[in-house]
């Protein structure tokens, strides 16, 4: 095992299902708190999939606490310091700068979802935590002692604690919630690509995105918006589009992406859109129905030995910019209350005040993705041209000036006395 810092071991046993961010961040943080760890994923490989995250400072701030990390993720990710606002006709808004917030908050971590999640899980791996791949869980169950998990393959096993963190879908909302529940389609979906910029240098209307580096535009319509973001000193494009959208998800929701359907909700759009779209490979092209869940009423189950984080308890909005950052959160958050607990006889203790710290939080911040998007969707623009800083992204202290492992520490007693 390579020697990472790390507390005495607690005693206290932990199953993690899902290798995603929030599962691997309950796992480094676990480690990092002494517990004992065996995460499981049912995919057989983990592969660098995706396009474009981001991580606020609230968040980011772990990639810093975990030995190379950081150092490793420099070369990868998004480094302008500003985002150009356009009407869709392409008539420049205004540019909001993050020059500040960077200099007394940190740094964001924005890039691509399967590169940073290969930076992160390579450093789980280094520590030593033991990850089995292949295994697909298809129960849950717990007692007042202890709580466990069902594989495919009939072996069962058991632990202190079990964390949920196979996202919207997993089977632990239903030893959570009581019931089988299904995910409900918001009435919006993201097309979504990432390719390299190569192409985009030649053509007069697009150059300008990637010719100077990193850049980072969107274009806001009724009921529409699209993103662009070139990346890795301007060699790599990223843009997502998020229109109204009525697509089922009853078997899954993200599917290959049509050129022609972009070009249909970005018609009459300014050139520079349309030609990014057009230029976009077609097998580089997804469509991605936004998943909507009622807000739970726990986020824990009867006997406080399984908890649901990340997707599984919350998914968010893209235009939250803060999924990832809250299902870091929730792992980070779990294993300081676990090792503030003391012992594997308080684990029920620590489950029940983590709810409590994670709870209203999560909620609040769920919130912001929906007033970004209709700040966006249903702009006045009358308004917007008497104040154009309007269309700003509302960055706010309480959301990313926040050191979520401090507070937990802080907190505890008070909110254990609250119980």
């Amino acid at each position: 095992m390579a020697d990472f810092p790390r507390l005495p071991p607690s005693g206290i046993k932990v199953i993690i299902v899902g290798a995603g961010f929030a599962g691997l961040t309950a796992a480094i943080e676990c480690d990092r708190k002494g517990h004992s760890v065996l995460l499981l994923d049912k995919a057989p490989d983990l592969q660098p999939l995706g396009d474009i995250i981001s991580f606020g400072q609230n968040s980011s701030r772990f990639f810093a606490k975990w030995p190379g990390v950081q150092e490793a993720l420099t070369p990868l990710v998004h480094k302008s310091d500003v985002f150009h606002f356009h009407d869709w006709k392409g008539n420049f808004v205004t540019t909001q700068s993050f020059v500040e917030e960077h200099r007394t908050w940190g740094p964001r971590v924005n890039g691509h979802r399967g590169e940073i999640h290969q930076v992160v899980l390579k450093h789980a791996r280094a520590r030593g935590i033991e990850i089995r791949l292949g295994c697909n869980v298809v129960n849950y169950f717990e007692t007042a002692e202890h709580a466990g998990v069902e594989l495919q393959s009939g072996e069962r096993l058991t632990a202190d604690l079990v964390v949920a963190a196979e996202g919207v879908r997993s089977r632990g909302r239903k030893l959570v919630l009581g019931f089988e529940d299904k995910p409900q389609p918001s009435g919006y979906a993201v097309f979504r690509a990432w390719f390299p910029a190569d192409e985009l240098l030649k053509n007069e209307r697009t150059r300008h995105l990637v010719e100077k580096g990193d850049s980072h535009h969107g274009w806001i319509g009724q009921d529409v918006h699209f993103l662009s973001a070139a990346i890795k000193d301007g060699k790599e494009m990223s843009w997502v589009c998020t229109h109204k959208d009525d697509g089922s998800i009853e078997e899954n929701w993200q599917f290959p992406g049509r050129i022609e359907d972009v070009l249909r909700v970005v018609d009459g759009w300014d050139p520079v859109v349309v030609d990014l779209v057009k230029m976009t490979p077609p097998d580089r092209l997804f469509d991605y129905k936004l998943v909507f869940r009622d807000p739970l009423p726990t986020f824990i189950s009867p006997q406080a030995r399984t908890v649901l984080i990340g997707d599984a308890a919350h998914p968010f909005l893209p235009t939250s910019i803060q999924g990832a950052s809250q299902a870091m959160e929730d792992g980070v958050v779990l294993a300081a209350c676990l090792d503030k607990a003391g012992g594997k006889d308080k684990v029920q203790e620590a489950v029940r005040v983590w709810e409590k710290i994670r709870y209203e939080r999560v909620h609040k911040i769920q919130k912001t993705g929906v007033t970004t998007r209709e700040q966006w969707h249903k702009a006045d623009w009358e308004a917007i041209w008497k104040d154009p800083q309007s269309l700003h992204l509302k960055r706010e202290a309480w959301v990313l000036d926040f050191d979520c492992e401090a507070d937990a520490y802080a907190s505890y007693d008070a909110v254990l006395g609250e119980l």
